[in-house]
């Protein structure tokens, strides 16, 4: 698993705005919200001492949990990257599941745009190959 907390709390809203209406506030700071696709995982919430802690201002992102793709640190930072200018893009949204699935979706798609471009592999290694972005693509196929 590669996990990833974004080292800037990326706060979904202004900080003069709540991040969900003031009626559910209370209940919103102890729910952790998340979305999963099969490769990234989305959590509002800190990492602190390996736990995940509801944390309403923050998102934490958890990338390719099965170990499917090998992963070098320039394609980690740019999916890190592309993730921050996710959050940033939907400032002022409410922060709630479907924000939160937009975001894992567009993750999931900028993953297979790497895959396809061949700057991502897939892990010989991993537990099951079953290549579920398509199959690999090699000078030859191109």
């Amino acid at each position: 698993m590669v996990a990833i907390e974004d080292a800037s709390p990326a706060p979904m809203v202004d900080a003069s705005a709540p991040a969900t209406p003031a009626p559910q506030r209370a209940a919103a700071d102890s729910t952790l919200l998340k979305s999963t696709t099969r490769h990234v995982r989305l959590f509002t919430a800190r990492v602190e001492n390996g736990d995940l802690v509801p944390d309403p201002s923050q998102l934490t992102l958890d990338v390719d949990p099965d170990n499917e793709f090998l992963w070098e640190p320039p394609v980690l930072a740019k999916v890190q990257q592309r993730f921050g200018e996710l959050v940033n893009a939907r400032a002022g949204e409410p922060l709630n599941d479907y924000t939160l699935r937009r975001i894992g979706s567009d993750l999931e798609g900028f993953i297979r745009q790497l895959l396809q471009a061949g700057e991502l592999r897939y892990n010989p290694d991993c537990r099951v190959l079953n290549y579920s972005m398509g199959l690999p693509r090699t000078p030859e196929t191109l």
